[in-house]
């Protein structure tokens, strides 16, 4: 079926087609990634207010499937879902010093109506503080712990002043847990269960590499005591962050009183956590690690459309063409009770060859092909978006789903190798601040650098290091190697306790 046209147009794609993407990944990954958002028609920025986007279906309909996947995760680990309002009084966002660090960020409301509040009300930019006042109110008794919570499907709201839709904006998509245990240990293993869910979820599902990395001090949560975030590398080699979890140990309990009376008699703090999976960060991921120069590449299981059908007609074949859409018929009645999520693209005035092409853009993992001889066969040509390789399949009922599963397969393996392909051998070691600086100028990844201290006083070698190679300390992977004996700060030059990972961040 290779080179067949109808209408005049191939069945090729051409990247100067001013439908499809028009730059190279390799080449220009921003504009890439632009174009890729825009005419695979995942958001569109002109609703005229800065940072604020119209999320559309495609990229909706990614997003559910994500959220669905993390609810039945935190769900299988014990936590039960919320819904909480979107404002929170001011005094409660500033009760907690350091998260107190958001107001900077946060949108208020000041008037209903016309009328001014007595009070401002913030715009959640996240939800601690609008949740541990009910916490305090809810749990009562050692009994009441563990205690686990989740809302999921909901947005938030910062001011960000650099934005982009899926890596920053003012209002994006938000999921989160909160939980309060007796002791510090349960905390600690609640923290690791949240990193074993995402490499569950992004690493197993979705097919994202990244990195657990344990943030500085002075790059941890607002009001957390430790903060773990994991950090994939967009392919212009920046760092995106696309989970964290936070051992907030008492400091919010104290601060709205989240106690529990334990089993002797006595009132104590309830040691908290909270993990938020970026639901925008991870569907940006997914457009910029697995998709290519046609648009997106999408894992079978988040495909909105997982196999398109397209019907290859012909002006002077009235039968043959009853013939085709009867075959294009029962194949999509024979896939949806398999349960794939199966389209039939039936659009009129426009060729079978642009067709191909905008399904290659939406990422649809596989395509039929459905002409007179197929129809005639019983057969049907399939095209893995992959490779774009053609095999002519059978479409017995029997024979059917075993080979769709494999053409499936096929595709995910090939989206795993190449992300992991990608990803291996991303850090460079760097011994001193120059280094680093001449690294980055042709190296997409980490860097790996002696450091002197995680704690406050190392920020100051933070952002020397930033002023001088714009990269950032990312913090020390789990599980992390220790430093070389006698090594070095890459900055000040003191003694080098640590060994971090740096690198230009979105």
């Amino acid at each position: 079926m290779a080179g067949r046209q109808s209408g005049g147009a191939k069945e090729t794609t051409a990247k100067t087609d001013e439908k499809g993407i028009t730059v190279t990944k390799e080449a220009n990954f921003s504009e890439w990634f632009t174009q890729v958002v825009q005419k695979a028609e995942l958001a569109d920025i002109r609703y005229g207010v800065q940072g604020f986007v119209v999320h559309l279906p495609w990229a909706l309909r990614i997003a559910r499937t994500l959220y669905q996947y993390f609810e039945e995760a935190v769900e299988a680990d014990g936590h039960e879902p919320m819904l909480m309002p979107t404002v929170i009084p001011e005094e409660h966002l500033q009760r907690e010093a350091e998260h107190a660090g958001f107001v900077p960020e946060v949108f208020w409301v000041t008037h209903a109506g016309g009328e001014k509040l007595e009070r401002r009300l913030a715009l959640r930019p996240t939800g601690e503080t609008q949740i541990y006042p009910m916490y305090s109110l809810w749990i009562r008794s050692y009994q009441d712990l563990p205690f686990k919570r989740y809302q999921s499907r909901i947005t938030v709201f910062r001011n960000e002043m650099a934005t982009r839709p899926f890596l920053r904006g003012r209002e994006f998509l938000f999921f989160e847990t909160h939980d309060v245990f007796a002791t510090h240990d349960d905390a600690v293993r609640q923290i690791e269960s949240d990193m074993r869910m995402m490499e569950e979820v992004v690493r197993k599902k979705l097919f994202l590499p990244f990195i657990f990395f344990r943030r500085p001090q002075w790059d941890k949560f607002k009001g957390a005591n430790l903060t773990f975030a994991s950090d994939t590398l967009n392919p212009d080699g920046r760092r995106s962050q696309i989970s964290s979890t936070h051992d907030l140990g008492t400091n919010f309990a104290e601060a709205f009183h989240v106690a529990f009376t334990d089993k002797d008699g006595q009132e104590k703090y309830g040691h908290q956590t909270c993990f938020g999976p970026g639901i925008w960060r991870i569907l940006a991921a997914l457009i910029a690690i697995h998709g290519d120069d046609h648009g997106l590449v999408l894992p079978f299981a988040v495909a909105p459309v997982q196999i398109a059908i397209v019907p290859i007609l012909f002006a002077d074949k009235a039968k043959e063409n009853a013939a085709v859409r009867k075959q294009c018929g029962a194949l999509r009645e024979q896939l949806a009770a398999l349960g794939y999520r199966v389209q039939v693209d039936e659009r009129e005035g426009i060729t079978p060859g642009e067709k191909f092409n905008q399904w290659e853009l939406k990422g649809a993992p596989l395509r039929l092909e459905v002409g007179p001889r197929e129809a005639a066969a019983g057969s049907a040509t399939v095209v893995r978006r992959t490779d774009g390789k053609k095999e002519r399949i059978e479409t017995d009922r029997h024979l059917l789903g075993r080979e769709l599963q494999k053409q499936a397969e096929l595709v995910d393996t090939a989206i795993r190798e190449r992300a992991e392909a990608s990803f291996a051998n991303n850090t460079k070691a760097a011994v001193s601040a120059d280094d680093v600086q001449d690294i980055l100028k042709k190296h997409r990844g980490f860097v790996k650098v002696p450091w002197c201290s995680m704690e406050m006083d190392g920020a100051a070698c933070a952002e020397a290091l930033k002023a001088k190679t714009t990269a950032v300390v990312c913090g020390t992977p789990l599980h992390a190697e220790p430093v070389k004996k006698g090594a070095r700060c890459c900055v000040c030059g003191k003694e080098a306790k640590h060994a971090v990972y740096v690198a230009t961040s979105i």
